[in-house]
């Protein structure tokens, strides 16, 4: 049985959210609902079907796992129990090194690459948020696509655990990670560039 919709006036839980509306999407930053509303556009569904293609084709061989959206993030800020984690996210796309992290419910703990990608609706939450809650939870690079600009900035932790821009990748480029050699995205498909 499902309670009705979140309201921000108290801090929110991954418990609370599983008793939320099926047909909602919500994220937890730090106990403070967001609602996922409005649907995505079409350019944005085109580039995350693009990218995930690319990553799930290079990944197909290797111990590593791609989701898309809807696919459920808990970052437990340190031993709580699953229902009383407070950051529960959907990234428009995860890629998962470390498959014990992976469970029926989705992945509990920080994914290797978090990607987003930024609407109007969303710029503010995913660039300061998100990118808070991503840095904090220690993982190791955010991708961030702006599909008005045709770029991915990607964001890498430093020594000091802190997201340091450590590239900006045009739809002329092939954006590559240190964290996977030999993976080369071409972003010309990605933003479909003829």
């Amino acid at each position: 049985m499902s309670m009705s919709a979140p309201k921000p006036d108290r801090e929110y839980t991954y418990g609370d959210y599983l008793q939320w509306p099926d047909e909602e999407r919500w994220e937890i930053i730090g106990g403070v609902p967001y609602d996922m509303s409005p649907v995505p556009s079409g350019k944005h569904q085109e580039i995350s079907g693009e990218l995930f293609f690319q990553l799930r084709s290079f990944f197909q061989d290797r111990s590593c796992r791609v989701f898309a959206a809807p696919f459920d993030v808990r970052l437990p800020q340190g031993d709580e129990k699953d229902e009383d984690i407070t950051n529960v996210v959907q990234p428009d796309l995860s890629i998962i090194r470390d498959l014990d992290k992976l469970d029926e419910r989705g992945c509990k703990g920080t994914p290797t690459v978090v990607i987003e990608i930024i609407s109007p609706s969303t710029a503010k939450k995913e660039l300061n948020e998100k990118f808070n809650l991503y840095e904090k939870s220690a993982i190791p690079e955010y991708w961030v696509v702006f599909p008005g600009l045709n770029v991915i900035v990607v964001y890498s932790l430093d020594d000091e655990g802190k997201y340091q821009k450590t590239g900006e990748y045009a739809a002329n480029q092939v954006l590559t990670s240190p964290l996977f050699p030999g993976l080369e995205v071409k972003l010309e498909e990605v933003f479909q560039i003829k």
